[in-house]
């Protein structure tokens, strides 16, 4: 019996990588007087590291190595940070940023039918709270019982802190949840944490290691709007992804 959904955010949710974290990096260092720009492809290898923060410092040891950093570039780096998420959640209210095929539906099948329902991300909490407002409702919020989002805990994704924590909150083992992912490093912090894992890839990760997965999906489906296996069980003719199909890859070996 699946007792709750664990959801990570950014590219399970909504597509919300390329066109809205990378474009709101890009304004806050241009608002900061900063010659940095994050084009598609960087963004993508950027991905590689869990948190904005970190991404950041990651950038400029790797990338711009010319760069001299001033005394205080721990701040700065915050700094930046909180910049970008104003101009992420401006854009998110602008309702550029729609959820993925198949989550609103998943979403409101699991409240009818009293599946509790979480969060596990690396993401902000404001980013966090801005997609749920704008994207599905502004008492989105609230559908969740426990959001873990930022820095809650110290060590990301893919170490499996931020399960556990959300885990211990919902006061579920691992047996009687389900997560949801779409990249290595979100797989692999699922499965440490000793959960089945559904994922569902996007541009940025299709070609990522999913091994251990219950099932690999390009997207959750719709009626009419049918998903593609790409890895892992057999849907037995299902077309998209529902509790019953979820029920199924629960029991299966």
């Amino acid at each position: 019996m699946i007792g709750a959904l664990i959801f990570d955010v950014d590219g399970t949710l909504s597509d919300t990588e390329r066109d809205g974290h990378r474009v709101a990096f890009n304004a806050a260092f241009a608002e900061a007087g900063l010659n940095w720009c994050w084009d598609i492809g960087l963004y993508g290898e950027l991905l590689a590291v869990t948190g904005g923060k970190e991404r950041i410092r990651y950038y400029v040891d790797h990338y711009r190595t010319d760069y001299q950093k001033p005394a205080d570039f721990d701040a700065l780096v915050t700094r930046l940070h909180a910049a970008k998420t104003t101009h992420y959640t401006a854009l998110l209210g602008e309702g550029g940023i729609p959820l993925r095929p198949g989550v609103r539906r998943l979403l409101e099948e699991a409240r009818a039918r009293g599946v509790r329902l979480a969060i596990a991300t690396t993401t902000t909490p404001a980013n966090v709270s801005a997609l749920l407002r704008y994207a599905i409702s502004p008492q989105a919020e609230s559908w969740f019982e426990v959001i873990g989002a930022g820095d809650v805990v110290a060590a990301k994704k893919p170490a499996p802190d931020i399960y556990y924590y959300v885990m211990e909150r919902l006061g579920l083992p691992a047996n009687q949840c389900m997560a949801f992912e779409d990249s290595e490093n979100g797989l692999r912090a699922a499965l440490s944490a000793g959960l089945r894992t559904v994922v569902t890839v996007n541009d940025y990760t299709r070609n990522h290691h999913f091994h251990g997965a219950a099932v690999v999906l390009d997207h959750m489906g719709e009626p009419g709007k049918s998903f593609q296996v790409l890895a892992g069980a057999q849907v037995n003719g299902a077309s998209y992804l529902d509790l019953d199909m979820l029920t199924r890859l629960d029991a299966a070996p």
